[in-house]
């Protein structure tokens, strides 16, 4: 399927194309350089948690491989690099001590784009905070808030002088309910008592975070990502409607709102008022709020619930894209294009957003490589239907200023391993070469204008 209405060129001359990954997905050198152990290398040691017993200790070797690779976002076509900074790799022990080595390493990685003419997106936290402050409590520890403003602090007035644009958390909803909540995430840990300090900290940290960098870094372009699934009911009934509006308030809204100023949603959830009374025994509740320049929309499949008074609290359950016989992913992800272009527009209309990047979306399918190449059509065909969902959007009035796709390369993909592929580049992760998928060529013909890919 090709779809020659759809060009680069057509999304305006200032809209930013760009790839991104995950220091803890990419970088490997887990103990080069006096770098500290993060929350996965330590939960990757726990059997059969993580598919494969696979561990990010080498991951794609980006920590030495980082020129070479940054040498194809620039053959694909991308004008923006999205990375993230590992927290234990300036930080060792999560505060105190600078690692002066890992400080160089960025600068090295940030000096390569601007060489290069790649715009940097830095994130702050995805999701790999240093185990010296898991072993306090992590996320869970009002301590959280004094932890993460003093890294804060010190990467804004360490790069603030090369990096303009600031992500302050990546999907606060994914690491406090995967890692706090459900357990399958690092740090492993479960229970709402370990949930609602998570989410308060987090919440608290993503407006201070954009705080401090508003103050230290002048000129500088700020937001945070969400992500996000439509959630959808099963069946028209009552009870499926509630059960799909209570997913919709922790999937959706639970971080967004209350950094527009709306506090916490409530909307008569019994689970949500055991968050109001814990959060209002708390400090600062009114510093949840921030007038972030951007958010960032991580969107790849919408969810379907029906009611399920088994499950506690939300008393619903996913009803999975197979078993309703729709299209979907290598993971069972439904793939649903006017659900993305549903989101995008959802969000605008929250009326208090300036722009909206979409800082991640892509697919996993299995991929071969046979003869040097992989044929990975159906991934070409799922960025087709979404870019032009998102170009649907943006022609009715959405401000939708970037799109970045997921990912650059094949990667520790958390609790999946090595097994979920997610790249536009396939890497054998035994020898580490790199193999351009026939996606990634489709990138670059699409972002250079070239026939082939539009």
């Amino acid at each position: 399927m090709v779809l020659y209405t759809l060009n680069a060129q057509s999304f305006g001359r200032d809209f930013q194309w760009g790839v991104a990954i995950a220091a803890a997905q990419n970088e490997g050198a887990y103990n080069t350089d006096a770098r500290g152990l993060s929350i996965w290398d330590v939960f990757a040691r726990r059997q059969g948690k993580i598919k494969g017993g696979a561990k990010p200790y080498e991951a794609c070797d980006f920590f030495h491989r980082y020129k070479d690779d940054l040498l194809l976002v620039k053959a694909l076509g991308f004008t923006v690099f999205r990375f993230s900074f590992s927290w234990s790799r300036i930080f060792p022990e999560g505060t105190g001590r600078v690692n002066k080595e890992g400080v160089a390493f960025y600068h090295k990685v940030i000096d390569e784009c601007l060489l290069l003419g790649l715009v940097p997106y830095v994130t702050l936290y995805h999701w790999d905070l240093p185990y010296a402050l898991q072993k306090e409590g992590g996320w869970t520890n009002i301590q959280m808030l004094k932890w993460f403003s003093r890294y804060t602090t010190f990467c804004a007035e360490e790069f603030g002088n090369k990096i303009k644009n600031w992500i302050i958390l990546n999907e606060p909803m994914g690491f406090t309910s995967l890692g706090y909540m459900l357990g399958k995430h690092a740090p492993g840990k479960t229970g709402l008592d370990n949930f609602f300090p998570a989410v308060h900290n987090a919440a608290l940290a993503q407006a201070e975070g954009g705080r401090i960098i508003r103050k230290s870094v002048p000129g500088a372009n700020i937001g945070t990502t969400f992500s996000c699934s439509e959630v959808v009911p099963y069946t028209n009934s009552k009870e499926d409607t509630a059960a799909a509006k209570r997913m919709d308030l922790l999937l959706n809204r639970l971080f967004i709102e209350p950094s527009l100023g709306r506090n916490y949603p409530h909307d008569d959830f019994p689970l949500m008022d055991k968050l109001h009374m814990r959060t209002a025994a708390w400090r600062y509740t009114d510093r949840l709020r921030f007038d972030f320049d951007f958010i960032g929309l991580q969107n790849y499949f919408p969810i379907t619930v029906k009611h399920n008074p088994v499950i506690p609290y939300v008393q619903a359950s996913e009803v999975k894209a197979a078993a309703r016989n729709v299209p979907n992913t290598a993971l069972g992800w439904e793939i649903n294009p006017d659900s993305f272009y549903r989101m995008l527009k959802r969000f605008w209309l929250y009326g208090l957003v300036k722009e909206i990047i979409v800082t991640e979306n892509g697919a996993c399918f299995k991929d071969i490589l046979q003869y040097g190449r992989v044929a990975d059509t159906r991934r070409i065909e799922y960025f087709q239907q979404y870019l032009m969902a998102m170009k649907k959007a943006k022609q009715e009035g959405v401000n939708i200023k970037g799109y970045f796709a997921w990912t650059l390369m094949d990667n520790f993909e958390w609790n999946e391993g090595y097994n979920a592929r997610f790249g536009l580049i396939h890497v054998d992760f035994k020898t580490q070469l790199r193999t351009i998928k026939d996606s990634g060529y489709w990138w670059r013909d699409f972002l250079t204008g070239h026939r082939s890919g539009i």
